[in-house]
């Protein structure tokens, strides 16, 4: 190619940087200061923590379609008028309705003893009357997986599998992965029933874990139920004996028909780009046990209270903040899936989103899935947020948490916020799930990485990569 002079050279050389650098999102540096003064505040801010108070002693526990359903959903409208959102709105979500009405559990031979138990979302009821059956134990999902039929037929099947405190509570896979596909496994080869080792990390504490299950299909249901840990010790140093143990099963429970609840969701309306949104939230739905304070009470509170701080502003954002209070996460993330149906078609109006469901321990890690020219544009974000304690991994994707997950497969950008999770199992879908589990400083900090993000996201000039398929196989699901 003909040489160019020196100076016109350097002057293309310069022109190439500034039409790349032209496509670059950023973040104008006015936002990266109001950010900044957004986090500190939150830090010293206690709506999060009344939001979760609120929730878990005027509605209690929450699970989808019962009772306090409609409770929930009249709170959530109420608390974001209280709050001072711009528009305030439900979406109908319909799902199968499962309703525990009692259990009962107890080793009837070699050593007759009760066990103390928990039915199983999708789980079936059992005969009036009860089941008794042989226990048989499996080492593994894959064992059970692997086994012949005949030796599964007419029994219970047992798995022990037990999980450890991990911070980033990576043992809730294999966990979740044992109470959700085991039963219909189970099922399949031709047993009578499923009982499971809770997926809990509270070694000594005599509380099961509820939990959803794989079926969906009644028909082929069978009762499946959760062992608290010391209940599954006891059931394994009986088995350990070698001789047939016999367990009966109580369980009323089972799917009832079908149920319209609704996503609550408020907005505080952007200035500039009102159409554009950042999309935050958490699902109000909980298990019945406890009163759904970690899960996901605290969820609710941060997305709102971090709203609530961006409309405190003298000015609103550019983008609209979009908080989202979704149906029925924990049965199947049914009021995620129905949104994304529904948003499918807007994806590309997405800025950036993402749903805290795990907890109310402190964020420490952030990761993202966006386009590459909006990578300097997260690392701005992340330097905002180091300094109270979240580092930022450019080689993780961004998934959106559980329900925004269902968005993020659509195409949306996405955050993942990781929370401290080391005794989130300890609490995690059983009675002790309750508002003193939360540190109330631990919230605030949730809010400001929330507060912080949100709104540097809705101030950014460009967008974060959102379009139809946009993060296929990006591997945010593993």
């Amino acid at each position: 190619m003909r040489r160019l002079p020196l100076a016109p050279l350097a002057a293309a050389l310069l022109l190439a940087a500034g039409a790349a650098s032209a496509a670059d999102t950023t973040i104008p540096a006015a936002a990266v200061k109001t950010a900044e003064q957004l986090r500190d505040r939150a830090l010293q801010d206690d709506t999060g923590y009344r939001i979760v108070a609120s929730l878990t002693t005027e509605v209690g526990p929450r699970i989808a379609g019962g009772p306090a359903d409609q409770r929930a959903r009249d709170w959530a409208v109420a608390k974001f008028k209280e709050l001072g959102f711009d528009k305030v709105y439900t979406e109908p979500v319909t799902y199968p309705l499962w309703q525990r009405r009692g259990e009962h559990g107890a080793i009837v031979a070699p050593f007759p003893q009760p066990l103390v138990l928990t039915a199983l979302g999708y789980s079936a009821g059992t005969p009036r009357g009860g089941l008794a059956a042989e226990v048989v134990k499996f080492d593994s999902l894959d064992a059970l997986k692997a086994a012949d039929p005949a030796r599964v037929k007419g029994k219970i099947v047992y798995i022990g599998y037990r999980m450890q405190r991990k911070k980033d509570g990576a043992d809730y896979g294999m966990g979740s992965a044992v109470r959700t596909m085991g039963p219909p496994i189970a099922a399949s080869k031709g047993a009578a029933g499923y009982l499971l080792r809770s997926a809990g990390t509270d070694p000594d504490s005599r509380t099961p874990h509820t939990g959803v299950t794989g079926f969906r299909d009644p028909a082929k249901a069978i009762p499946a139920a959760a062992l608290s840990n010391p209940d599954a010790d006891q059931l394994e140093r009986v088995l350990a004996y070698g001789k047939p143990v016999t367990v009966k099963l109580d369980l009323d429970c089972g799917i009832v028909g079908q149920y319209t609840g609704a996503n609550v969701i408020g907005e505080v309306t952007g200035r500039r780009h009102p159409d554009q949104v950042v999309a935050i939230g958490g699902h109000l739905d909980s298990w019945d046990p406890g009163t759904g304070a970690i899960d996901d009470g605290a969820g609710v509170a941060i997305a709102m209270a971090a709203a609530k701080l961006i409309r405190d502003l003298p000015q609103r954002p550019d983008r609209t903040i979009r908080v989202i209070a979704f149906a029925n996460e924990e049965m199947g993330l049914w009021g995620g899936r129905a949104y994304a149906e529904k948003h499918a078609g807007e994806v590309a109006k997405f800025q950036l989103g993402t749903e805290s469901d795990f907890g109310a321990g402190p964020v420490w890690r952030m990761s993202a899935s966006v386009k590459p020219e909006a990578r300097g544009a997260i690392a701005q974000i992340a330097r905002v947020l180091e300094p109270i304690g979240v580092a930022y991994d450019a080689r993780r994707p961004g998934g959106g948490g559980s329900d925004l997950s269902q968005m993020h497969a659509k195409g949306m950008a996405a955050l993942t916020l990781t929370q401290d999770g080391t005794r989130y199992f300890d609490w995690h879908h059983n009675a002790n799930d309750t508002l003193d589990k939360i540190d109330p400083k631990e919230l605030a900090q949730n809010v400001a990485v929330y507060a912080a993000f949100s709104y540097m996201a809705a101030q950014a000039d460009g967008d974060f990569g959102s379009a139809p398929g946009a993060f296929a196989g990006d591997g945010a699901e593993d």
